[in-house]
């Protein structure tokens, strides 16, 4: 069997490497904010600091893998809207049985 070549393309660029290097260095200094217009409050932790990074890289355009989507968050969101017919539902028929 032929043995896969490991591919010598970068996956992240340059610029994305920097930009994720500047956020540590706020994250270190305090100023690292979460959130849209960095409304949120101060970054602790190193993932965070670096997933802030890379998507300040990607929205400037750097080459940046894009996101895994997850398909937990459709399925437990589907579970919730379910859950709320089912309770709207008891509630009229609790209403009718009054009247």
């Amino acid at each position: 069997m032929a043995a896969k070549k490991k591919s010598s393309r970068r996956k992240y660029g340059k610029a994305a490497g920097k930009r994720v290097e500047s956020a540590m260095k706020r994250r270190k200094k305090g100023t690292l904010k979460s959130g849209k217009g960095g409304k949120g409050g101060k970054v602790k932790s190193r993932k965070q600091a670096i997933a802030i990074g890379l998507s300040e890289a990607r929205e400037k355009g750097a080459k940046v893998p894009r996101k895994k989507s997850s398909s937990r968050k459709k399925s437990s969101t589907r579970k919730k809207s379910s859950s709320r017919k089912k309770s709207t539902r008891k509630k009229s028929s609790a209403r009718k049985k009054r009247l």
